[in-house]
């Protein structure tokens, strides 16, 4: 073999070999671009979701605290559950973000936070009924029930976060 067929020869591999070199590594970059992409957006996702949270609930606070008064002011409360129920529905639609961007784990711990905040209004909802029809008996029971039903809230929402955070740091 003469050398400048070796020195061709040598020069082909040499450049296959960076060629396969060259298309390993962009497709690693890629998926790691991918995972980083899909991890930001999951990110953002959860990110809303537990600040649509914590608006709803400040509101939902506002409404119950009304309602706890000894006289409550019904003017009052109704437009602190308007709010409420405006800032439910931006969760709501937060919520279908998260399930569409997480793994089905995340969504089914949403969806726990969903029934624990739909047992608190419903609590709610029977507190301002109750005040309307000026109906002051059991509110020591109703409050109870409030205070427990944002017990079994707050620990939902704690569950969601330790999920979300596993979930984005998971390589999946």
């Amino acid at each position: 073999m003469d050398s400048g067929l070796a020195a061709l020869l040598g020069a082909a591999v040499g450049a296959a070999t960076t060629l396969g070199a060259a298309i390993v590594n962009g497709r690693a970059q890629a998926r790691s671009q991918l995972a980083q992409w899909s991890r930001q957006h999951r990110r953002d996702a959860y990110a809303g979701y537990l600040g649509a949270l914590h608006d709803r609930d400040i509101a939902m606070d506002a409404v119950l605290e009304a309602l706890r008064s000894d006289q409550p002011d019904l003017p009052d409360v109704d437009e602190k559950t308007g709010r409420f129920i405006t800032l439910a529905r931006e969760v709501h639609r937060a919520g279908e973000v998260v399930i569409l961007e997480g793994p089905e784990s995340l969504a089914e711990t949403a969806e726990r936070v969903t029934r624990a905040s739909g047992e608190l209004s419903q609590v709610m909802r029977q507190m301002a009924e109750k005040a309307r029809a000026g109906d002051t008996g059991g509110r020591a029971e109703d409050a109870a029930r409030a205070a427990e039903r944002e017990r079994v809230l707050y620990e939902a929402v704690k569950d969601f976060r330790v999920a979300a955070r596993n979930t984005i740091g998971a390589n999946d």
